[in-house]
């Protein structure tokens, strides 16, 4: 009788506990059981706080704050919290958690439990005031955990931006305009183009792909002569002439985000230095239709502060491997202290279309390399006719479905503006100077500064200095727009 009382025993004990446990799990208990263990625990043990703000003492991004942003929110337990965001992805059937504002998230590494709180300050009005991470770590874990804790945050962080290479937009707000997304707010950048769909002479192209390769292989060069690591463009050229196609490519070609400034947004010389300070390293910073913004005073910002904006002081110190891209419709009434090297390194004319350019758009968009209508097309771009690449592409586009029918719309167009080509003096036809699209020239008074002494010692100088910029010389005894990167001194 013992013995089966004692087996009775044995079987209700694992069949209670049983029951317990699908009672906790089922209801939840579990989770008011382990909140209020861990609040005996808090108790008991005294916890260190860190805090990581997402800007720096200088109001710079703070790199840290976006490792450990990456970091929290790719945590399984973020599903444990109270308020979680809900976000699409980059596929229509992807969802991202994202922790919210003021909510508690739990880690665990090397058997210590670690807490993370997404701390968020607010103005009166509900702007936000200051956002940050907080972690909470036990003193008696803190000198065996710490740092292989942050190593750890920063090789998942790595792991997680290597597999979304996603590159972005960032535009930027006016100071008191939308101030819960700071500064600058971002989307995807999903701009398609590329340097091989821009309508460029192969040589030229690869001497543009030569000089960015260069320009990111040369952290060392640029610290050891003492230089910031960036580099200016000037793209200038009439309307729908491919200048924004050609910032596109160049952030895809380098994979850098994009930042887009507009002046217009902009409150004086000191707003527009604390965007710079609030970039990232590894970027376009791109500011278009600058000559306009000038001329017709549509920006606060005085020529002193776009001036210091190109190769200031703070230019130096807010983060490397930047590159600044202004782009202008001319540049005759721009003042020259803005076009000097070192504020301009490189300088590309963006003209409208030439036969040559005209045959390479033929082929990207109708698929057609020769057609019975090409001569026809040639002799009325020799007679002085042209329009732009987009005026050009649109008409093809259009007209898709027939290519005889697209090139038989842009002979028609041609023919009704024959003198186009001719507005602004710069607008000619390229093949008057270049087989290309793009045009590249030596910044003014390069003579001034110390470039004249490159020009007497390679034959056909003249020619040469077109390509002011793309053209490595073996012989260049003073710095010139591409003289200042390692390599760049050859052939």
């Amino acid at each position: 009788m013992l013995a089966v009382n004692i087996l009775l025993i044995l079987f209700l004990i694992p069949c209670f506990l049983f029951l317990v446990r699908f009672i906790l799990y089922r209801t939840a208990l579990i989770l008011v059981l382990r909140k209020w263990a861990n609040w005996m625990d808090d108790r008991i043990h005294v916890h260190q706080y860190l805090k990581v703000a997402e800007l720096n003492e200088n109001g710079q991004d703070n790199e840290f704050y976006r490792r450990v942003f990456l970091y929290i929110n790719s945590l399984p337990s973020i599903e444990d919290s109270n308020f979680t965001n809900l976000f699409s992805g980059k596929k229509s059937t992807d969802i991202i958690l994202s922790l919210d504002d003021n909510q508690v998230i739990q880690d665990e590494f090397l058997g210590a439990r670690v807490d993370w709180v997404n701390k968020v300050e607010r103005f009166d009005h509900g702007g936000v005031c200051n956002r940050s991470f907080l972690l909470r770590i036990k003193k008696k874990d803190k000198r065996r955990t710490l740092r292989p804790y942050l190593q750890h945050i920063h090789t998942v962080s790595d792991d997680i931006e290597q597999r979304r290479s996603e590159l972005k937009l960032f535009i930027n707000n006016g100071p008191s305009e939308n101030p819960i997304s700071g500064r600058w707010r971002s989307v995807p950048f999903t701009h398609h183009s590329t340097l091989d769909t821009i309508a460029m002479d192969a040589d030229l192209k690869n001497k543009v792909k030569s000089d960015l390769e260069n320009f990111i292989k040369s952290q060392n060069y640029y610290h050891k002569m003492g230089r910031a690591w960036k580099r200016n463009y000037l793209l200038y050229g009439p309307s729908g002439t491919g200048k924004s196609s050609f910032i596109g490519a160049m952030a895809n070609f380098l994979n850098y985000d994009v930042y887009d400034i507009d002046l217009s947004r902009v409150s004086d010389d000191s707003d527009l230095k604390l965007l710079l300070l609030q970039t990232s390293s590894r970027s376009l910073i791109v500011i278009e239709d600058l000559d306009r913004l000038i001329n017709e005073k549509l920006t606060t910002t005085t020529l002193s502060g776009l001036l210091n904006f190109m190769d200031g002081i703070v230019n130096s110190c807010c983060g490397d491997e930047k590159i600044m891209v202004f782009t202008m419709n001319s540049k005759e009434q721009i003042d020259p202290a803005m076009l000097r090297p070192g504020r301009i390194d490189v300088h590309i004319h963006f003209p409208y279309c030439d036969f040559n350019s005209f045959k390479y758009l033929a082929n990207n968009y109708l698929g057609v390399k020769e057609h019975k209508l090409f001569p026809q097309v040639e002799e009325i771009f020799h007679s002085g006719a042209t329009m732009s690449p987009a005026a050009i592409g649109e008409l093809m586009i259009v007209n898709r479905s027939s290519p005889s029918r697209a090139l038989k719309s842009v002979i028609t167009a041609l023919q009704s503006n024959g003198t186009e080509g001719k507005i602004g003096g710069k607008g000619k036809r390229l093949s008057d100077s270049a087989s290309s699209p793009l045009r590249l020239e030596p910044p003014p008074h390069a003579e001034e500064t110390g470039g004249a002494n490159w020009k007497d010692s390679v034959p056909g100088a003249k020619e040469v200095r077109k390509l002011y910029g793309l053209l490595r010389l073996k012989s260049c005894k003073s710095p010139s727009s591409f003289d200042h990167d390692p390599g760049m001194i050859e052939r």
